[in-house]
Order: structure tokens, then sequence, then C-alpha cells
């Protein structure tokens, strides 16, 4: 067999097993980490690879939530500015979904719930996972968990963010056909954002029903 033959998915068959870590150097410590791996794994054809150096960024696992409203239909987004968009995007400040990172002892649940305060003054009630999910795996080995939340839109607003984490939000409200238009013109372009609007796109009849059933 050689690389440019196909294999069926269901002879595919390897685990972390099938990798072999030669070295591990940390290239990086600061508000992030960067560590430097020489390594090798199985290929398809049968037989190892050459060792390779591969580096990869280790910035914790994080948690987004959509907040939204099950009564009026709404949905709420912050909105803040991203170093990463500023080369690419029209407009470094985007449209997001509610995020923060797993601290120490914290369930994902726990953040989902400690963030839309933080990033919004939303308490959120019923929760349910929407996915987990690994944004950049080629270089990064953050993974993220994402979910739905159950919030009362009628107050939300404002500005939000904690102080001492440089933290400048903007709250903003929209109905679900509004933010979904967002969506379809390219206005939101973070992955978190695009995967919990198209699930809500999916599945907004099915949550309403449930969580406005659920509270009588």
């Amino acid at each position: 067999m050689t690389k440019g033959d196909s294999v069926s998915p269901c002879e595919q068959s390897f685990t972390a097993s099938d990798v072999e870590i030669v070295s591990t150097d940390l290239a990086y410590n600061g508000f992030f980490q960067l560590k430097k791996y020489q390594l090798r794994h199985r290929l398809f054809a049968g037989g190892w690879s050459s060792v390779m150096t591969r580096e990869l960024f280790e910035r914790g696992h994080a948690v987004v939530l959509l907040p939204y409203d099950p009564k009026l239909d709404q949905v709420v987004m912050v909105e803040q500015f991203r170093l990463g968009a500023l080369e690419t995007s029209s407009n470094p400040w985007l449209l997001e979904l509610v995020a923060g990172m797993i601290e120490p002892g914290e369930t994902a649940e726990d953040v989902a719930r400690r963030e839309s305060i933080e990033e919004a003054g939303l308490t959120v009630g019923q929760v349910e996972f929407i996915c987990s999910y690994l944004p950049s795996a080629g270089g990064c080995s953050e993974r993220i968990s994402l979910y739905v939340g159950a919030i009362d839109s009628r107050n939300a607003g404002g500005i939000h963010g904690l102080d001492y984490e440089h933290e400048d939000i903007k709250v903003h409200c929209y109905s679900r056909q509004q933010a979904l238009k967002l969506l379809e013109d390219g206005k939101i372009d973070n992955a978190a954002s695009i995967i919990g609007l198209q699930w809500l796109a999916m599945n907004h009849q099915r949550i309403r029903d449930l969580w406005l059933s659920s509270n009588g």
C-alpha cells in the first residue's frame, strides 16, 4: 500500500498508544505555554514515521455558553476586542457568545454560569450540553465545551467584564432571527458562535418547548 491508497474507516484503529513522545521541552512559559515535542507515530501503510518536531500551543480548555431566552426567543451576545482578529477580520471587535477558561476545581457547567454573570450580567437557569470540539488540533491542545443556557433577556445590556482581566464587554440582545441573519451575512466569524447559532437554528423549537413546559 502507498500513501495515496485509501483506507477504510473500519481499518483505522489507531489510538494514543500509537504515538511515541521522544522528548518534550517547554519553549515558552507566560500567559500561555508553548511546548516543543519530538515524536513519531504509526503510519496507515504500516511501520512508523520518522521522528518529527512539533510545537503545541497550550492555553487550557474553554467553555462557551449560548444565552437563550425561550420565552422571548432572543439570544444574548457579547462584543469585545480580539487581538487574533486584527489582521484578518474587517473589525477586531467581535460578536461572540459568553466564554471562559476552566479553572482548577471547576466543572464546565460551573464556568458557563460564572462567565454568564461576569461577561453579561445574566443568571443562567437550565443548561443543555451542545458539543465538545477541538478548534485547531494541528497546533493547539485546547478543547471547547459548548452549552446553551436559559436566561431572562428583558434587562440584558450594558458594559460588563472584569477590570483585572482587562475586559471591556458590550452586551447585545437579538431576536433569534436577527442573530441568524448576522450569521448569514458573515458578521459573526468565530467558530463557537457559528456552531452555537447553527445548533439553535435546528433545535430552537425543541429547547423552547422543553424549557417552557418545565417552568409551567
